[in-house]
């Protein structure tokens, strides 16, 4: 699990304020791509929980993350669209992608109660470095307004998932 949680820390890191210190903050096309990227991430992992876990708090759980992120992406096309910007892809993003690959390759050999642990504990982890992310980068990093706005009512709704995953987590030990 180490490994597994060690991927996406280190996918995030490259959000921290120190990985922008020696150069440029991340551009809002930048922002937009991460933040969707990060979406599309969790959407993947909860259709894998959906499809796997025979859990009903955990399927729940999956399935408000479905819900949750394809709306808050769904928003963030809408924007980009809006706004005439095209997202750009990055480093960041291909990291998140890469990472999140790994972590369902390992979480697709498991079953049961270890799938659901280790898919709730991926989840928590996620959802804090994420939040950390968009507190600490994402958002003070961002120019346009709106966009801004979108990135804070999202840190919102993810604060929750956070809260509530690490809800499931209590409930499966």
């Amino acid at each position: 699990m180490f490994v597994r949680l060690s991927a996406a820390v280190a996918a995030i890191c490259l959000l921290s304020p120190t990985a922008y210190a020696a150069g440029a903050a991340p551009t809002d096309p930048q922002i937009a791509h991460i933040a969707y990227t990060a979406g599309v991430i969790d959407i993947e992992a909860a259709k894998q929980a959906v499809k796997i876990s025979k859990n009903k708090e955990v399927v729940d759980f999956a399935k408000d993350m479905l819900r949750d992120h394809e709306a808050v992406n769904q928003q963030a096309l809408a924007l980009v669209k809006k706004l005439k910007v095209t997202p750009e892809d990055n480093n960041t993003s291909r990291e998140l992608t890469k990472a999140a690959a790994a972590e369902r390759d390992k979480l697709a050999k498991l079953k049961g109660a270890k799938f659901d642990k280790a898919y709730i504990e991926n989840e928590v982890a996620y959802h804090k470095q994420v939040n950390g992310a968009l507190e600490t980068v994402l958002i003070p990093s961002a120019q346009n307004a709106e966009l801004k706005d979108l990135l804070e009512t999202g840190l919102k709704v993810f604060q929750g998932h956070e809260q509530h995953a690490e809800h499931v987590a209590a409930m499966l030990k």
